[in-house]
């Protein structure tokens, strides 16, 4: 298992002009195996930290923090925070790994991205695992994501992070105290007086609240032009991938492995070991 990363980014353009989009990496940077693992709406590269070091042996792994998250440059102009932009980026990002081709792992938005690219003629996606999210979401989900999605909260200290993100991110099922602040950690700036904000702009919530979607997002005609194995897992308690919807996706389109994971909802962090094991035994199998 590879201990070690590297923090890189690459330059990306948008009719509103540059910004960086940060990676980061494991694994020897040599290897033609690429797997890129794009992480959910509101989460960063780092979510994969865990799953990452375990694939470094087979592959040169790249997370990249997209627009507006993590390490990477806000936006200039906030309604270009679409899973356009992120497909464009992707792109850039992989002209820079030199990769023509890759296996894709995507959490919630970042499985909506891989399934985009996944779907457009000559794409580069050679393998590609749907974490929680398929083509259909729910407006359920839609009116969860909404209660938190763009709130700037301030936390007087870690502690205080670390609780929030217990409670908006509750459906990510039992974690370790570790493992909490784990998952709180990469996504909290620390501020000069001590306090603790969320590490993104709040502006990502701005076409997510323009859209006022009130029904169902359907899009299987992307689905269907998948032609790469595919894996889809869910967690059993979602609100955002229906059970009927994954049956669906394992009957029409790429045919798509299914795997649900007991106790947990929208979705799975893939830090545990059962976890991991389900995604590296699809990517690493005939």
């Amino acid at each position: 298992m590879s201990e070690e990363f590297r923090q890189r980014e690459v330059q990306c353009i948008t009719p509103s002009g540059l910004h960086r989009l940060a990676y980061t990496e494991w694994g020897d940077p040599g290897k033609r195996k690429v797997l890129l693992c794009v992480h959910g709406l509101a989460r960063c590269a780092r979510d994969f930290e865990t799953l990452a070091r375990t694939m470094a042996d087979e592959y040169r792994v790249v997370c990249p923090d997209m627009p507006g998250r993590g390490l990477s440059d806000w936006l200039k102009n906030p309604m270009e925070y679409q899973v356009e932009t992120y497909v464009a980026d992707i792109v850039t990002l992989l002209a820079r790994l030199d990769a023509d081709c890759v296996h894709w792992v995507g959490t919630s938005m970042g499985g909506l991205i891989g399934m985009t690219l996944a779907s457009l003629p000559d794409t580069p996606v050679q393998k590609l695992v749907l974490n929680d999210v398929g083509p259909v979401i729910t407006a359920v989900s839609l009116a969860r994501i909404g209660q938190y999605l763009g709130m700037a909260p301030r936390f007087p200290d870690f502690a205080a992070a670390v609780q929030y993100i217990r409670v908006v991110s509750a459906t990510f099922g039992a974690h370790s105290d570790t493992e909490w602040s784990t998952l709180t950690e990469h996504v909290m700036r620390r501020q000069a007086d001590g306090s603790y904000r969320l590490h993104y702009d709040p502006a990502i919530a701005a076409p997510f609240r323009a859209a006022k979607v009130d029904k169902d997002i359907e899009l299987w005609p992307c689905y269907d032009a998948i032609q790469c194995p595919t894996l889809a897992i869910r967690g059993a308690q979602s609100d955002l991938l229906r059970r009927e919807t994954l049956q669906e996706m394992a009957a029409r389109g790429p045919r798509a492995k299914t795997v649900e994971i007991a106790d947990v909802g929208h979705a799975p962090t893939l830090m545990h070991a059962d976890q991991v094991a389900i995604v590296r035994d699809f990517l690493l199998g005939g």
